[in-house]
């Protein structure tokens, strides 16, 4: 069970100058995969169905993360780079100072949708 209750709770627990940007982030999910389902998993807000999450966030002391598959990071590394943001395998950070934009977000997200088939 999550020690969250929903992604109200989770963005409330975070920083204080980290909220905005996951309001935004949320939003922006809704709006691109607007019939997924908003669940919790792992102690982290995420869209998805079930149990197979397209995406989810997570906020950090100084940081957040929009997480995704490998190959929506892969198909989409020139324009995190071009967005001067870092990557891993699965996710991409970003802050109040350097945020990440609304486009990257859509296609990060479609893509994921797309590679794990939901």
């Amino acid at each position: 069970m999550s020690k969250y209750a929903d992604h109200e709770a989770y963005i409330a627990a975070a920083a204080e100058d980290l909220q905005p940007l996951l309001v935004q982030l949320r939003a922006r999910l809704a709006d691109v995969l607007p019939d997924a389902e908003e669940l919790i998993a792992y102690d982290m807000p995420g869209f998805g169905f079930d149990k197979t999450i397209i995406a989810g966030y997570a906020a950090f002391s100084k940081q957040c993360g929009l997480y995704v598959s490998k190959g929506a990071i892969a198909a989409h590394a020139a324009d995190i780079a071009a967005a001067g943001l870092k990557s891993t395998k699965t996710g991409v950070t970003f802050s109040p100072r350097k945020p990440i934009p609304e486009d990257l977000i859509d296609k990060l997200a479609l893509a994921s949708r797309r590679e794990l088939g939901v």
